[in-house]
């Protein structure tokens, strides 16, 4: 987006008023807008300012703005963004806007710049010597199909040379402009080909295409003289099958009339031999069991091999290892309570449903689901403080909570990085300092329920106790050399 500014102070005119058709013509645009939506003629109002004078001037914005009660910032936001408002002055007798789009591009409008270049002015937006002429390069204008193209106040000026835009140049700054002809410089008509039209130029092409003379005369054609009506006569004749009204269906024969059920029935009865016997449109419910039909004519049935197949993903040891690994991630609502008491329950497993699944338990309180474990026990590759059995028993107990004594308002000293403690991230290091904890001996020293405090306070669900923090901390805090 290229900077837009005012014109400079020296070039500004004192004032500016609406002439006398001018004047009554901005009261009848601003009467079109409803009561309270006057301000939405402000860009007519501008171009009306700007076709009177050749520029939008300062004076201009100052009266646009008092005539419309609108804040003098906002009028000049609408001149300044649209590029269609000339914000400095320009030539008194044209000002060339030249096409620089890629249609105009590749047909030559860089030679059409080159022109305004050596005719105006080298640089853009500035007067010729005798303040006549002036020249911009802009976007698209409209007119792609007869590129190169320029436009001169509101006419556009298509089909350009290089020889021709200078001649039109030559005869605005004599003051001839009204005399150039507007439009295609060449022998076109519009956007007509070059040369005129090339289809449909006699009477019998036109004849043939739509079936009425060029002097309004119903056509005397061939399809007329089969009786064709008038609204299919400008349709074209392909003489093909696909084409031809008698044929009701694909499946008819070409030039018959055969009648649509018995050709239904025909159609239904191909279906149902060309079926493989045993095969059912809603699963074998209707037309026998899926198979059956094909063990009588011969064919191999698959159904066996199914159930074979599926039988093996059951039994054996790969069936028992995926019963562990469903048991191990299967929603809760597909297991059932163990009897209070059992030793399941006591040791906090749960039951598979005999039967069927049960149906979805309301969800426990808060306190029972911090006392649960998410994440099965088990041992780690660098883990070096207990066995992988101490590890599972120490993660599966349960201890009534204590809140830890010895907790800090601040750090004895530095306090230690407890982020070695794996398990502890940035995080957590922050809430056990809101708590009071800054050293691994503090944690060294907790009992198995002050550690089931802190995990139950920071509700981390028996992270503390899976990672085993205290026996981490206890190694931490050891002196270098001392285990």
């Amino acid at each position: 987006m290229s900077v837009r500014r005012l014109a400079e102070d020296s070039v500004q005119p004192a004032g500016f008023a609406f002439n006398g058709d001018n004047a009554g013509w901005a009261e009848r645009t601003i009467a079109k807008y409803p009561e309270g939506r006057q301000q939405s003629a402000v860009i007519p109002l501008l171009m009306r300012a700007q076709e009177q004078d050749g520029w939008v001037t300062k004076a201009a914005i100052e009266h646009i703005a008092d005539r419309l009660a609108m804040p003098l910032i906002r009028v000049l936001e609408v001149a300044t963004f649209y590029t269609q408002f000339q914000l400095k002055p320009v030539g008194t007798r044209a000002h060339v806007q030249v096409c620089g789009t890629t249609p105009c591009m590749l047909r030559g409008s860089d030679e059409l710049k080159r022109v305004c270049q050596s005719k105006i002015h080298h640089d853009q937006f500035h007067l010729n010597a005798s303040g006549t002429l002036s020249w911009e390069e802009v976007e698209c204008l409209g007119a792609c199909v007869n590129a190169p193209m320029v436009m001169i106040f509101n006419d556009t000026y298509e089909d350009l040379t290089a020889e021709r835009l200078s001649e039109i140049i030559d005869a605005f700054d004599r003051g001839e402009g009204e005399s150039v002809k507007v439009g295609p410089q060449i022998d076109r008509h519009l956007s007509s080909p070059f040369g005129g039209p090339t289809s449909l130029t006699t009477a019998d092409e036109a004849v043939a295409h739509d079936g009425i003379e060029h002097d309004g005369s119903s056509a005397s054609s061939a399809e007329a003289a089969e009786g064709q009506t008038p609204s299919q006569a400008g349709r074209p004749s392909t003489h093909a099958a696909e084409t031809d009204p008698s044929i009701k269906s694909p499946g008819a024969a070409v030039g018959a009339a055969v009648d649509q059920t018995v050709e239904n029935a025909e159609s239904a009865g191909a279906t149902s031999a060309a079926a493989p016997s045993g095969s059912g449109s809603t699963g074998g419910s209707e037309q026998g069991p899926t198979g059956a039909g094909q063990k009588e004519d011969g064919l191999e049935d698959h159904s066996s091999a199914s159930a074979d197949a599926d039988a093996a993903r059951h039994d054996g040891p790969l069936g028992e290892k995926g019963q562990r690994d469903e048991k191990a991630v299967v929603a809760d609502e597909r297991f059932v309570e163990a009897p209070e008491g059992s030793a399941r329950a006591l040791s906090g497993d749960r039951a598979p449903a005999a039967g069927s699944f049960a149906a979805p338990r309301e969800e426990p309180p808060v306190e029972q689901l911090r006392k649960t474990e998410d994440t099965a026990p088990g041992p780690v590759a660098d883990d070096h403080f207990e066995t992988e059995a101490a590890s599972a028993s120490a993660a599966t107990s349960f201890v009534t909570p204590e809140k830890p004594t010895g907790l800090l308002s601040a750090p004895d000293g530095a306090a230690d990085d407890l982020k070695l403690i794996r398990g502890v991230g940035p995080v957590l290091e922050v809430k056990l300092h809101e708590l009071g904890v800054y050293h691994f001996r503090q944690i060294a020293g907790w009992s198995a329920a002050e550690l089931q405090w802190i995990d139950d306070h920071l509700y981390i669900r028996g992270r503390a106790l899976r990672d085993r923090w205290i026996e981490q901390a206890k190694a931490l805090a050891a002196p270098a050399g001392q285990d």
